[in-house]
């Protein structure tokens, strides 16, 4: 299904049907909106409304994993936002920020998808954060990174299957399991694992 950009709620909108945006790679590489991480990293970027609304949704998903109907008045009061109807309110702007840093997409009006773990920070938005943090996030992603090869190779293999069962070639495949600082040589390894996984191997000298 295609998506559209978000339109804010109309005036005569009292409800919007909220759905799990399901992410294979992000379901499995990305985290709780309730964790330290996205308090920590993504506040200051996406605002503190915004992580509110997703924090409120993922309780929400907790409770009813198939989605649920929010209602918007009810919503803005529980968050302390505005909601006067219309795209210039509060509450309006908060979703429409979770949409643009991509951790929510409308697909009409009055029907949202919502992501039940947020991405880890891409490169560009981790240069914008302070220094401190921006220090203590590539503390973290190194820490992560100092596993043994063989729990390492796994997890590149397992995010480089999810990548490829979403329709990566193999060239955007590594390239990603690059910027997720994985070395090249294993992201060669566990894209043309999963590759082979998933589509069988490639004819020599064949690329996908």
């Amino acid at each position: 299904m295609s998506t559209t950009s978000l339109t804010a709620p109309t005036p005569a909108l009292e409800q919007v049907r909220i759905s799990a945006w399901t992410d294979p790679v992000i379901d499995r590489l990305g985290h709780d909106p309730r964790s330290a991480y996205v308090e920590q990293y993504w506040l200051g970027l996406m605002g503190p409304s915004t992580v509110l609304l997703l924090r409120h949704c993922a309780n929400w998903f907790d409770a009813s994993p198939h989605g649920f109907v929010l209602d918007l008045r009810e919503a803005a009061a529980a968050l302390g936002l505005g909601h006067k109807g219309g795209r210039h309110s509060a509450l309006a702007r908060t979703i429409s920020r979770a949409c643009r840093f991509g951790a929510a997409r409308a697909l009409a009006v009055d029907q949202l998808e919502v992501r039940r773990r947020i991405p880890p920070l891409t490169l560009s938005q981790v240069n914008r954060l302070p220094p401190k943090l921006r220090h203590s996030h590539d503390a973290l992603l190194d820490a992560e990174l100092r596993l043994d090869d063989a729990s390492l190779r796994k997890r590149a293999r397992r995010l480089a299957l999810g990548l490829v069962e979403c329709g990566d070639r193999v060239d955007d495949a590594e390239l990603q399991l690059g910027q997720w600082r994985f070395h090249p040589s294993i992201a060669a390894d566990a894209v043309r694992w999963a590759w082979d996984l998933h589509h069988g191997p490639l004819p020599s000298g064949e690329s996908a």
